[in-house]
């Protein structure tokens, strides 16, 4: 259960009222966490939360009972991220948790003590948010997905599967600092290819369906989008507008091909979610978070939907298919 504010408020007053002999005989105070969120719990984004809370209770917190939560949301509007963190400090939490690269930096600006887990972001390093992903720095820890790092593989998985793919429709958030950063991955690594790029930025959903109309029109033989939470959001409006046009799409993660996206190379992101709640239990027990190395992924995941590439007309070879994690069909 995620403690609204009105349920946080409602402990803090009903303590007012217990005994002082029951008082004294109380563990130490509850710790409260500040939560900075692109969306909701209920939007397609909640699954990763659940992941996080999950965590916690597997490591014995349990929100409402033996540590509080706060959930402040964007509702998928991240220039809302500094106006949240301001808000998420007048809470006095022990410890921010911060999502993606804009709320990481948010955090990162609206305090230098409180202790912060700024959760899977593509480039905490290249984006300023921590020093180095073995000494962090300051007061901040974090979780990297490797964004721009894996961009190269994904091209090579997408020419694999089209041998005569020349020109890819790319679909990023320029605004957010990852995603130029992607950009750049994505450019040097297709010329060794001999692929071209379009690079078609998607600041809100409805710039989604001109993008994909703009590419068709343009000759693109295939698309990738760039790994911000903004598009795993709108995964299903995605994999429906890559079927529509007929385009060949690489993703960032499961949850695409899960949702109808014909292939997906990244890594488990799910398990990194679960790994912010052990850096926070870590930091409540003592540990500073210049000294948390930033959790990298270790498992990666090529997934393919056998079913997308059927009704896309493509015939993917057996020693790709070996190579896939999983083969949804």
């Amino acid at each position: 259960m995620i403690a609204t504010r009105r349920e946080v408020i409602g402990l803090l007053s009903g303590a007012a009222a217990w005994p002082t002999t029951t008082f004294a005989q109380q563990s130490p105070p509850v710790p409260r966490l500040c939560v900075l969120a692109p969306d909701s719990p209920s939007s397609p984004w909640g699954a990763r939360y659940a992941g996080f809370v999950e965590g916690l209770r597997d490591l014995g917190y349990i929100s409402g009972r033996n540590i509080l939560i706060d959930l402040l949301s964007t509702d998928g509007r991240p220039e809302r991220f500094p106006a949240l963190a301001d808000e998420c400090i007048k809470l006095r939490p022990d410890i921010i948790v911060a999502y993606t690269t804009p709320g990481g930096l948010a955090a990162k600006k609206a305090t230098t003590t409180i202790p912060i887990v700024v959760g899977p972001v593509g480039d905490p390093v290249a984006t300023g948010i921590v020093a180095s992903l073995g000494r962090p720095g300051g007061n901040i820890t974090a979780q990297t997905v490797m964004g721009p790092e894996l961009s190269g593989k994904r091209l090579q998985l997408l020419k694999e599967t089209i041998p005569t793919l020349g020109l890819i429709a790319v679909l990023s958030q320029l605004a957010d600092p990852i995603g130029p950063l992607q950009v750049r991955e994505l450019e040097e690594a297709a010329k060794p290819m001999g692929l071209r790029l379009q690079v078609y930025d998607v600041k809100t959903t409805d710039d989604l369906a001109p993008a994909f109309e703009k590419a068709a029109k343009s000759g693109a033989q295939g698309l990738l989008t760039t790994l911000e939470t903004f598009f795993i959001v709108r995964r299903v409006r995605i994999a429906e507008l890559a079927a529509q046009y007929r385009l060949p799409a690489m993703f960032t993660v499961r949850d695409f091909p899960e949702a109808g996206g014909l292939m997906s190379y990244g890594p488990s992101t799910l398990s990194l979610y679960r790994q912010s709640a052990a850096q926070v239990d870590k930091i409540l027990r003592g540990a500073k978070p210049a000294d948390l190395p930033v959790e990298q992924p270790t498992k990666f995941e090529f997934v393919v939907n056998l079913k997308t590439a059927k009704a896309l007309g493509l015939a993917i070879s057996p020693t790709l298919l070996a190579h896939a994690d999983e083969v949804i069909e």
